[in-house]
C-alpha cells in the first residue's frame, strides 16, 4: 500500500499520518470482510484524511459506509496489533497470487528491491512500508466521509474503481471539529453559491470545462482585473496581447510539445498546417521581446497580459471553476539582466504581498522548489537561477519550505500559498526563474560595449488562474464579497407603489 502511496513529505510533517494510515488498513480489512471478492488498489493517507481505491463486486452507495463503519468497529474492538513483516518478492508474488490480488502484484513487479514490506493485522495482510499505530485498539475516531470512481494508476484505459473516502483523529472532539469545517466548507461551495448569485455556469452544449460569466459574475471579474491592471501600470509594466493559438513550430522550439503534450489542444489548420492552443503565455511574449533589438538600458521589461489558456484535462478532474480547461492568468514575464535578478524577484515577492492584503488575504506560506527530473537547460543554470530565489527570499528574512524536484521544466520557482477563511491552503502567486528558455530563443541584448549579451527571464503570475481565484474567492467570503468586490452594491426598496418614481431617481 505504502509503496504507492502519499509521498515521503506528508509522511514526516503529519503528526496524524500513521493514525490514517492505520485506519485505512482497517477500512479495507472491514470491505474485504463484507465483501471477500474485493480486490485491492492502493490506499494513502492524504491531507485531513485517507482513502482506499478497490474493485468490488458490488457497487457501494452512502448507506453502505455506515455498514462498512460498523465493521470497522469490530475490528478497532478487536484490538489486533499492527505486524511488519519482509518476505522475498518471489514469495510476495505467491502470497498476493494466492490472494487474487492484481493490483497488488502490479506494484510488486514496480518495486526495485529483492524484499518487499508487509503490515498484518487479524486476519488481513497488506502491501505496505508504514508507519501505524501499536493497534488497531488506538484508532478512536473514524469517519467514512464519501464515495468516488477512480482509474488504476489514473488513466482511463485502466479498471475503473471505486474510492472510499474516509478521516482519523486522535480525539471524538477533534473529529466533531474538522466534520464542521467539512459542513462550513459545503455551505460556502463555489459551485453552488456561482449560480445562486448568478456569477456563472457550464453549459453541457458547450462541453465541460468552460466557464459562462454572466452579467454579475463578468462584472467582479472586471472589478479584478482592472485593479489587477491598475496596479501593474503604476509598477512600470507594458501591457501585451498575444494571440491564442500558434503553429506548433512555436511550442516545439518552446519544449512545450515534449514536454506537455497530453495537456494541450492540437489540431490540423488550413492547407494542413499543426497548431495548437496555448497552453501558456510565455512563447508568445519572448515573440514580442525578439521583434526587435534590445538594449541593457531598456531592462527590465516587464510584459504583462491577462492571457487566457487553455489546457486538455481529463474531464475527472475538472471541479467548478477550480480546474477548468480554459482559463485566464494574470501573466507576465519580465526580461532583464543577470545582475538585476534578485532585486527583481524581491519586487515581485513585495507586489505579491499587496495583491494579497488587497484581497483580504494575510496568512500565507512560500515554496521554493528545484530542478525536476525531466527539464530543459544546463544544470550550472539551474543552480544559478535557485541561487537566485533563495536570495531574493532570505535577504528579506522570509521563511520558506523546500520543494525538492518539484520545478517548472524550464527552471526553478517560488509558490505563494495563501490561507482562507477555513484554514485551506491554495496556491495562488508563482515567480519563477528561467536561463533555458532565452538560451533556446536566442534572446539577447546589446549591452554597454555594444557586444550581445544572454538575456534572462523571470515568468510570474500573482492570482494563477483568475477562474481559480475566484472560485477561492468565493468560498472565502461565503458569497459576501467586499463592497468594492460586490456586483450588486446597493438595492433600493421601495415601500409602496407612490414610492416608485423616487426609488428608480435614487
Amino acid at each position: 500500500m505504502g509503496h504507492a502511496g502519499k509521498s515521503e513529505e506528508l509522511k514526516s510533517k503529519d503528526p496524524l499520518y500513521a493514525l490514517r494510515h492505520s485506519a485505512d488498513h482497517v477500512m479495507a480489512q472491514a470491505v474485504r470482510r463484507l465483501y471477500p471478492e474485493t480486490k485491492l488498489a492502493i490506499g494513502p493517507p492524504i491531507e485531513d484524511g485517507f482513502y482506499y481505491d478497490l474493485d468490488l463486486p458490488v457497487k457501494l452507495t452512502d448507506e453502505d459506509l455506515s455498514k462498512i463503519e460498523a465493521e470497522m468497529a469490530k475490528i478497532i474492538k478487536e484490538n489486533h496489533p499492527f505486524r511488519q513483516s519482509f518476505l522475498a518478492k518471489s514469495e510476495a508474488v505467491k502470497l498476493f497470487q494466492a490472494q487474487g490480488e492484481p493490483f497488488k502484484l502490479e506494484i510488486i513487479d514496480g518495486i526495485p528491491d529483492d524484499r518487499v514490506s508487509l503490515y498484518t493485522d487479524g486476519e488481513f495482510v497488506d502491501l505496505c512500508e508504514g508507519p501505524h499505530v501499536p493497534s488497531t485498539g488506538e484508532l478512536k475516531a473514524v469517519k467514512l466521509l464519501s464515495l468516488a470512481g477512480a482509474y488504476w494508476r489514473g488513466d482511463e484505459r485502466q479498471p475503473q474503481l471505486q474510492r472510499i473516502y474516509g478521516t482519523a483523529y486522535r480525539t471524538a472532539a477533534e473529529l466533531d471539529s474538522h466534520l464542521k469545517r467539512l459542513e462550513e466548507a459545503k455551505r460556502r461551495d463555489h459551485r453552488r453559491l456561482g449560480v445562486e448569485l448568478g456569477l456563472f455556469s457550464f453549459e453541457e452544449l458547450a462541453g465541460p470545462g468552460v466557464v459562462f460569466y454572466h452579467p454579475r459574475g463578468a462584472m467582479v471579474r472586471s472589478l479584478i482585473e482592472d485593479e489587477v491592471k491598475r496596479r501593474h501600470l503604476a509598477r512600470g509594466y507594458d501591457l501585451v496581447a498575444t494571440p491564442h493559438l500558434f503553429r506548433t513550430d512555436l511550442w516545439q522550439r518552446s519544449g512545450h510539445l515534449d514536454y506537455y503534450r497530453d495537456s494541450m489542444f492540437l489540431f490540423e489548420g488550413a492547407e494542413g498546417q499543426p497548431f495548437g492552443l496555448k497552453p501558456m503565455n510565455c512563447p508568445g511574449h519572448i515573440l514580442i521581446y525578439s521583434a526587435r533589438r534590445r538594449s541593457y538600458r531598456e531592462l527590465p521589461l516587464r510584459f504583462f497580459e491577462m492571457g487566457t489558456v487553455y489546457r486538455n484535462e481529463k474531464s475527472g478532474v475538472l471541479h467548478g471553476l477550480l480546474r477548468v480547461r480554459g482559463f485566464t492568468q494574470d501573466d507576465a514575464h519580465i526580461f532583464l539582466r543577470e545582475d538585476q535578478l534578485v532585486e527583481e524577484i524581491g519586487g515581485v515577492l513585495d507586489f505579491a504581498f499587496e495583491v494579497m492584503r488587497l484581497f483580504g488575504f494575510t496568512d500565507y506560506a512560500l515554496e521554493l522548489s528545484t530542478r525536476p527530473t525531466k527539464c530543459i537547460g544546463e544544470p550550472a543554470s539551474w543552480t544559478h537561477a535557485e541561487d537566485a530565489l533563495r536570495q531574493a527570499l532570505t535577504s528579506r528574512g522570509l521563511a520558506f519550505t523546500v520543494q525538492e524536484g518539484e520545478g517548472a521544466f524550464y527552471g526553478p520557482k517560488i509558490d505563494l500559498k495563501i490561507r482562507d477563511a477555513l484554514g485551506r491552503s491554495w496556491q495562488c502567486g508563482t515567480i519563477q526563474c528561467d536561463f533555458a528558455l532565452p538560451e533556446r530563443f536566442d534572446l539577447t541584448y546589446a549591452g554597454a560595449d555594444g557586444k550581445p549579451h544572454r538575456t534572462v527571464m523571470v515568468h510570474r503570475a500573482l492570482l494563477g488562474s483568475l477562474e481559480r481565484f475566484l472560485g477561492m474567492l468565493i468560498e472565502h467570503y461565503a458569497g459576501a464579497f467586499p463592497v468594492w468586490l460586490a456586483p450588486v452594491q446597493v438595492v433600493v426598496i421601495p415601500i409602496t407603489d407612490q414610492h416608485l418614481a423616487y426609488a428608480q431617481q435614487v
